[in-house]
């Protein structure tokens, strides 16, 4: 049985020391000094012999399952100390190099003003109890269109012209859709807005671009009134602008809400004296919003005889144009790094 013990034990070592890797370690630590490995299956046999025998295959026994579990701990020290070498071979970095472009421009990198404003105002309605959601820049015309209250040959199409595709989808002309997708999905009552990126097909000038940003917001439960719209409208803009502001609406024509409304507030410049930034008026139209449409509710397969709810739309680049005094909206995706760098 010496004998038998000593060829388990070189068979041990010797599949030990071929191993290439964790697991064929592991492999081999079962093999021998499993429950069922070859070392204890002699260990389980002891009691057919004398007990003289037995203390002395015992003890020898214990020795060679020491060797066993020190050549299997120095060789996983081994495999990890190459595979560590291998690492720093392959993957080698120094961190301590200023990152690439720095060392001539002296900045950083950091988020677009776009990016910067959109998180902050996803901040403030998560806050609110919003979920943000999110849907795709190529749309169909169900959803950009028919399930907005906007069939075909409506007038109010002809005042989004559109990029169409070859395959009778267009880009979306501003993110309602995301609302018609999560109406969808989710059952009232429910808080969501979906920002993103939106695509007119017009000339541009300083205050039109053919891509611009927007966040659209809708909040949909059981008698919902304007006071509501109003509320979440002022907190929003206190967030935003880190003080109270007075708003007032003005009743306006969207297809999608009824009754429908521009949101202006009050001029922060002149503080409602009138300048030249509100046009000597004293306010600032901002967003349009409004309660919204029986048809479009039903369309996202809510009942509103049930349901009902508000909705607004703003744009991300006129808030950030009045936020800094930007005269040109142009400057957004024109990738000038002078303007960019002042963000």
């Amino acid at each position: 049985m010496k004998t038998k013990l000593k060829t388990i034990r070189d068979k041990a070592l010797s599949a030990v020391s071929a191993c290439q890797n964790i697991n064929e370690i592991e492999d081999a630590r079962i093999k021998f000094l499993g429950r069922k490995g070859e070392l204890t299956k002699i260990l389980r046999s002891l009691s057919s012999i004398t007990s003289e025998e037995r203390a002395a295959i015992g003890q020898l026994s214990n020795q060679y399952k020491r060797e066993i579990e020190s050549a299997i701990e120095l060789r996983k020290d081994e495999l990890s100390k190459k595979n560590i070498d291998m690492l720093l071979r392959d993957e080698w970095i120094d961190v301590t190099l200023n990152p690439r472009g720095t060392i001539s421009t002296g900045r950083h990198g950091y988020l677009h003003p776009l990016s910067q404003t959109q998180y902050e105002i996803e901040d403030i309605l998560t806050s609110m109890g919003f979920q943000i959601l999110d849907g795709p820049e190529a749309e169909t015309e169900y959803y950009n269109f028919e399930a907005l209250n906007i069939p075909e040959f409506h007038p109010a199409r002809d005042l989004q012209d559109t990029f169409w595709t070859e395959d009778g989808n267009l880009l979306r002309t501003h993110t309602s859709a995301i609302q018609i997708r999560g109406m969808e999905k989710m059952e009232p009552p429910f808080r969501i807005a979906g920002p993103g990126r939106v695509f007119r097909y017009e000339a541009t000038d300083a205050s039109h671009e053919h891509t611009f940003y927007q966040i659209e917001g809708m909040m949909v439960d059981r008698e919902i009134s304007v006071s509501h719209l109003i509320y979440v409208m002022k907190e929003i803009l206190k967030a935003i602008f880190k003080r109270s502001v007075k708003v007032r609406l003005r009743p306006a024509y969207y297809p999608f809400v009824e009754p429908g409304f521009d949101l202006d507030f009050n001029c922060m410049i002149c503080e409602g004296r009138g300048c030249r930034v509100c046009k000597h008026t004293g306010w600032i139209e901002f967003l349009g919003c409004g309660l919204v449409h029986p048809n479009v509710l039903k369309f996202g397969n809510i009942d509103p005889e049930q349901w009902s709810g508000f909705a607004f739309g703003m744009g991300l680049n006129r808030l950030i144009m009045m936020r800094y005094g930007i005269n040109d909206i142009r400057h957004f995706m024109s990738g000038d790094l002078r303007f960019l760098y002042q963000f």
